[in-house]
């Protein structure tokens, strides 16, 4: 146990801890996705879905697990980061920094924003406190109208733009973040890079691309009528 322990407490651990936790966030980024793109099929779809999941018991219980594996990944990244400058010289930095794609150098900040994201994606949609409905609307089978909520509050262009804003902030981060799990799994020999560049954003517009259609469908008046 003592071993594991110092294990994560080096760089290599702590790689590891990120990739790991990045490879489950993913796999629920993109089963969310898909979920939410129940949305498509209509009201009933979505709001069956939805009320399917409110049922499930451990619902909270998975909750608060994946709050704390993303608090795990986050806080893990920025002391790996912390680490990986304070190792370096300034010089070396600076060079580094010109070989670095935009995503590379962003990723701290948008890990960030991110973060600030899902709290307030919480306040919007779970504890609703947060945009245009306060109290959740029912459908005609009584079930939360999950579907007009949303209509409804991507109605608010400010609120539609927090939410693409945000996903603008994932594909950034997830397209580097994919391309640096794979290499820290050990797919970085040069044979696989074809593989990676074409996984990694592939990946990332599956996931972006499912969040950021709802939003963007609703303001342009092709999902809900456009009715507020």
């Amino acid at each position: 146990m003592k071993r594991l322990i110092r294990l994560f407490r080096t760089s290599i651990g702590s790689k590891l801890v990120v990739a790991a936790s990045g490879i489950l966030l993913l796999g629920f980024l993109l089963a969310h996705a898909a979920g939410n793109l129940l949305i498509l099929k209509g009201p009933a779809a979505l709001n069956g879905y939805a009320d399917w999941m409110q049922g499930q018991p451990l619902l909270w219980g998975f909750r608060l697990g994946l709050l704390a594996l993303f608090g795990l990944h986050v806080s893990t990244a920025v002391r790996l980061a912390r680490e990986n400058r304070a190792a370096r010289p300034e010089r070396y930095r600076r060079l580094s920094r010109l070989g670095t794609r935009l995503p590379g150098r962003l990723m701290l900040f948008s890990g960030l924003l991110l973060l600030a994201f899902v709290v307030f994606h919480l306040l919007h949609l779970t504890v609703r406190v947060v945009g245009p409905v306060v109290q959740p609307l029912l459908d005609g089978a009584g079930r939360v109208d999950v579907y007009r909520m949303i209509v409804l509050s991507f109605n608010d262009p400010m609120l539609a733009a927090v939410y693409l804003i945000a996903m603008a902030a994932l594909g950034l981060h997830l397209v580097h973040a994919i391309e640096a799990l794979l290499q820290t799994l050990g797919f970085n020999h040069e044979s696989y890079q074809p593989m990676i560049r074409f996984l990694a954003p592939a990946l990332t517009l599956l996931v972006v691309g499912g969040f950021a259609a709802i939003p963007l469908l609703v303001i342009t008046g092709t999902l809900g009528g456009g009715s507020g």
